[in-house]
C-alpha cells in the first residue's frame, strides 16, 4: 500500500473517530463545544438531524474558503466536502441508531463527555499531524487570515464566541433546550491540552512510518 493511500485512509479514520466521539458528547447531554452547540440548536429548530446540520455548516465553510481565497484555494481542500458529509453521517448513525438508550445521569454525563472529548482530541490530532486536509471551520478561519490582519487563534476563538452568542439568542427566542453547559466549559479547559499531548505522542510514530510530509 502506498504512502499516500495510507495517509488518506488515516484521515478518513480520524474523521470517523471525531464523528463517533462527537455523538457521545451530544448523548452526554451536559453541553457541547460552541460549533457543535450551534448545530444542535439549529437541529432542534429545523427538525433535521444534528449531523445533517453539521454537514450544512461545514460545507458552507468550504464555500466560504473558495470565495475568500479564489485562485489561492488549493483543490485538495475540496475533499473537506465529502469528509464533512462523512463526519455528519457518522454522528447521525452513532447518535440516532446506536445510542438509543435513555441517559439522564449528570455525573455519568460528565464522565462520558470527558472520555468522548479525549477520543475526539485523538482523532483531531491524527488529521492535524497528517496536515493534508483540514476541518472545514478551521479551514475557513485560516482563509480569513489571508484577508484580515488578525492571527488565526483569534479568528478561531471569535468563531466560537459568535456561535455561543447565536446559540443563546436562538435558545431564548425559540425556547429550545440549551446546548451549552458544563460540558462546554470542560471542553474549553481540557480539549486544547489533550490535543497537544496526543500530537506530541503520535508525531514520532507517524514519522517513523514515513507518513508525514514534513519534519
Amino acid at each position: 500500500m502506498s504512502k499516500n493511500i495510507k495517509r488518506y485512509l488515516l484521515i478518513v479514520v480520524g474523521f470517523m473517530i471525531v464523528g463517533t466521539a462527537c455523538a457521545f458528547t451530544l448523548k452526554a447531554n451536559i453541553g457541547v463545544g460552541a460549533w457543535d452547540a450551534l448545530a444542535k440548536s439549529t437541529s432542534e429548530l429545523s427538525g433535521l438531524e444534528v449531523g445533517t446540520m453539521g454537514m450544512i455548516f461545514n460545507c458552507s465553510c468550504v464555500v466560504g474558503q473558495i470565495v475568500v481565497l479564489r485562485k489561492k484555494f488549493k483543490m485538495i481542500q475540496i475533499l473537506q466536502i465529502p469528509l464533512s458529509i462523512l463526519l455528519g453521517s457518522v454522528i447521525n448513525f452513532v447518535l440516532y441508531d446506536l445510542l438509543v438508550f435513555e441517559f439522564h445521569s449528570f455525573v455519568g454525563g460528565i464522565l462520558m463527555y470527558i472520555c468522548a472529548s479525549t477520543v475526539c482530541a485523538f482523532g483531531v490530532a491524527i488529521v492535524m499531524l497528517l496536515d493534508e486536509v483540514t476541518f472545514a471551520l478551521e479551514g475557513f478561519c485560516m482563509a480569513l487570515v489571508n484577508v484580515i490582519p488578525v492571527k488565526f487563534h483569534i479568528i478561531r476563538q471569535g468563531a466560537d464566541v459568535l456561535s455561543v452568542i447565536a446559540v443563546v439568542i436562538l435558545t431564548l427566542v425559540f425556547d429550545i433546550p440549551w446546548s451549552i453547559g458544563v460540558g462546554t466549559i470542560i471542553g474549553m479547559l481540557t480539549f486544547g491540552p489533550t490535543l497537544g499531548i496526543f500530537m506530541k505522542l503520535f508525531k514520532p510514530i507517524l514519522k517513523k512510518h514515513d507518513l508525514l510530509n514534513y519534519e
